[in-house]
């Protein structure tokens, strides 16, 4: 995990711990877990436009042929 080892992971929680409280902890990584959980979501709505565009376009041209 990026080459960090179990004491350099225990020092890097003990100084959050240190600067941000016992009761903002929580808090914080609630904030960054909804971040992360929204950012994916709109990489897949992304995807998601990104491929029905695909799909939109051939079906424009036949018709644009056809008429």
């Amino acid at each position: 995990m990026f080459g960090l080892g179990t004491q350099e992971l225990l020092i890097i929680l003990f100084i959050a711990f240190l600067l941000f409280g016992a009761k903002r902890l929580p808090e914080i990584g609630a904030g960054l877990g909804k971040g992360i959980r929204s950012f994916k979501e709109a990489l897949r709505e992304a995807e998601v436009k990104e491929g029905v565009e695909k799909l939109e376009t051939p079906a424009e041209e036949a018709r644009a042929q056809s008429a």
